[in-house]
């Protein structure tokens, strides 16, 4: 019985504690057998009425198990609590020997051999107690370090998140506080420069004012003069003078009046520009008037161009023109409807003009910048298209290009104005649409739509 219950509680400390079903479960079906095997030598000891060879098959059994234990390195870890069975199985074989070797000797002292291997027999279970006892505390000082390092972890985790979100917010405030600054520095670059071209505005109007009165008399003394020439070469042709003085004089007053009538002409257009100023600098009465859109459209396109001229004496452009004769007078706020067209031109032909310089400095020279106008009314609607073949648009600028200070241009050269400008007077004030469309290097559309 003691050679059953020493291998039996050995296979099921070794189970138990090598977890041989999860880790390990092809030894796990071998110590099942093992265990199996200890419980039928048990019932066939008792079954052959307790035979006493049986004792030296115990003992193979025991050896084999021990040889077992310290022949493979998955049982090193339990090598020295097998080693508890060893004093029991040697006092075992020892005891058996002397029973068949020296059965006088044996009688005399075989009472010392059964409680030599009594004591073996105890000290195995001895051992095993306090190796489990010592397992047990093992186990639980491992599951208290386990659930102290989950609950650091959890900590460091918490704090790590906690710290992360707290830079997070850090971050966020720093950048919307960055974000602030930068939008009030352009504020106040583009309240400045607002306040620049208010006072251009207002310098504008009062040169427009002191040059249209010297104008006002350039014009009628020139239109005077015309009429003075020929009241000249009436009377000339009454005199008494040779047909040969008469000529000549009748050429010399006809270079005059050709002089004069050009200095009408270019008088009327210097005037036109000069009011064109004066409307551009005031503010609008808000109130429709009939306004001619094709030649208003043809003015401000012909202004924006002589104004980039006077910046850059070398720039040239086709201005093509696509006029509908057929529109007539619409009503329109004229000054509002100025602004926007001379936005628009200013734009196209800056593209263009950027485009050229581009260009030029790549060494490609044969690059002809054209800014167009086409008008066209339809359904009681007025369409106006204004295009350039300049340096286009991406789609993120043109998502932004209706915003107010927004600008493409370089610090000083735009407002970020005149577009949010004009698409307030389109949209809110004449109840039309104005869009863009634009291939980024070939060109740009703006699309004015109003109902008229």
């Amino acid at each position: 019985m003691e050679y059953f219950l020493v291998s039996f509680f050995l296979l099921q400390y070794v189970r138990t504690a090598l977890d041989t079903r999860n880790v390990i479960p092809e030894w796990d079906r071998k110590v099942l057998l093992a265990r199996y095997a200890s419980v039928g030598l048990i019932a066939a000891y008792y079954m052959l009425d307790q035979p006493n060879y049986f004792d030296w098959i115990w003992n193979a059994f025991m050896l084999l198990l021990l040889y077992t234990a310290y022949n493979y390195d998955v049982f090193k870890s339990l090598r020295s609590i097998i080693q508890g069975i060893v004093p029991f199985v040697a006092i075992a074989i020892l005891s058996d020997a002397a029973e068949v070797i020296a059965p006088q000797f044996f009688d005399l002292y075989g009472s010392y051999f059964s409680t030599a291997q009594t004591f073996g027999f105890i000290l195995c279970f001895v051992i095993w107690f306090y190796a489990r006892r010592q397992q047990n505390l093992l186990i639980k000082e491992r599951a208290e370090r386990r659930n102290e390092e989950i609950e650091n972890r959890k900590q460091k985790e918490s704090l790590e998140f906690l710290v992360a979100e707290r830079t997070y917010e850090l971050t966020l405030q720093k950048e919307q506080l960055q974000k602030t600054i930068e939008e009030l520095k352009s504020t106040q670059n583009q309240l400045i420069q607002s306040e620049k071209m208010a006072s251009l505005g207002e310098l504008t109007a009062g040169i427009a004012h002191e040059i249209q009165n010297p104008l006002n008399f350039v014009n009628n003394f020139a239109e005077v003069s015309v009429e003075i020439c020929q009241e000249l070469e009436e009377e000339v042709l009454k005199t008494d003078l040779g047909q040969s003085e008469k000529d000549y004089i009748i050429e010399i007053l006809g270079d005059l009046s050709q002089n004069q009538q050009k200095i009408v002409h270019h008088g009327r257009r210097a005037d036109s520009i000069v009011k064109g100023m004066l409307q551009h600098s005031r503010s609008s009465s808000g109130e429709k008037e009939p306004t001619d859109v094709n030649a208003l459209a043809d003015e401000y396109m012909r202004l924006a161009y002589h104004g980039l001229r006077a910046k850059d004496k070398e720039f040239n452009a086709s201005l093509v023109t696509e006029f509908d004769e057929h529109i007539g007078l619409v009503d329109l706020m004229p000054q509002d409807m100025g602004r926007v067209f001379l936005n628009l031109f200013t734009n196209a032909f800056y593209a263009v003009s950027e485009k050229k310089k581009g260009l030029e400095a790549d060494g490609i020279t044969n690059y002809k910048p054209e800014v167009k106008i086409a008008t066209k009314k339809f359904d009681n609607r007025l369409f106006v298209r204004v295009e350039d073949n300049g340096i286009g648009m991406s789609e993120s600028v043109i998502a932004k290009i209706f915003q107010p200070f927004f600008t493409t241009k370089p610090t000083g050269q735009g407002t970020g104005l005149g577009l949010s400008m004009s698409y307030d007077i389109i949209t809110n004030a004449h109840g039309g649409i104005l869009d863009v469309e634009s291939v980024p290097g070939q060109k740009t559309v703006f699309k004015i739509e109003i109902p008229v």
